[in-house]
């Protein structure tokens, strides 16, 4: 069984993210920006990485909780509530990711349609339900997954609670992913083996150190690779 996981694997995902951050930040380190004077870019970076960081154990993930952290950024900064101009500023970038469709990673569509004429498939992701599974249904690749799963966090039980689900036998089943947090961490100390595809894009909180000499980590350069191995 192959595992594939989403966003920034399958489909560029926080790179979105990321150009509203470019403009978030833009606008905080404005000359004569209240309260923020002081803070460079880095600074007002750091504050926001923290703010997303605790909202994500608390709210989980997704734009809307990513827009609700810019909200609190700002409040944070400025030492005051958020004026309603700047709330709908705020909320004026949440059209950024309500486009009906997603930008497939290169190799993506070919490389799942050759894996699945030889090996059962699965697409495991984590976010806000209803976003989640509009981009997938967005991405077009349903159809080569014998299942979806859509799930509030990736740890230990999570991937436990799949094997139990589908009977899987750990040591023959790969996690497929770009986040040594989310999908090769936790999916090694489950038990099962873990393909790293590294995203330049992968969001910050997702980053993590993996073990070199840990052999059941396969580390690709790219999404087509997986053909050669799998």
């Amino acid at each position: 069984m192959l595992i594939f996981d989403a966003d920034d694997t399958l489909w560029e995902n926080n790179v979105i993210f990321e150009r509203v951050i470019e403009e978030f930040l833009d606008w905080m380190v404005l000359p004569g920006a209240e309260g923020t004077a002081r803070l460079d870019r880095g600074g007002v970076r750091e504050a926001l990485d923290g703010i997303e960081a605790a909202n994500a154990v608390t709210h989980g993930y997704g734009s809307k909780v990513f827009l609700h952290s810019l909200g609190e950024c700002v409040a944070r900064l400025r030492g005051r509530a958020a004026t309603a101009e700047e709330t709908a500023r705020i909320a004026g970038w949440a059209a950024a990711f309500e486009a009906d469709h997603v930008e497939l990673i290169p190799g993506v569509p070919e490389t799942l349609a050759e894996l699945a004429r030889r090996h059962e498939l699965l697409l495991l992701t984590k976010g806000e339900r209803e976003e989640q599974a509009r981009k997938v249904a967005a991405s077009g690749l349903t159809g080569h997954f014998k299942g979806v799963h859509i799930v509030a966090e990736k740890d230990v039980t999570t991937y436990e609670e799949l094997v139990r689900a589908y009977g899987l036998v750990p040591g023959s089943t790969w996690m497929i992913g770009n986040s040594p947090k989310s999908d090769v961490l936790p999916a090694r100390a489950a038990g099962l083996n873990a393909v790293f595809i590294p995203n330049d894009n992968t969001w910050v909180l997702e980053h993590g150190e993996l073990d070199p000499a840990d052999e059941k980590v396969l580390r690709l350069a790219a999404f087509g690779e997986l053909a050669e191995h799998f």
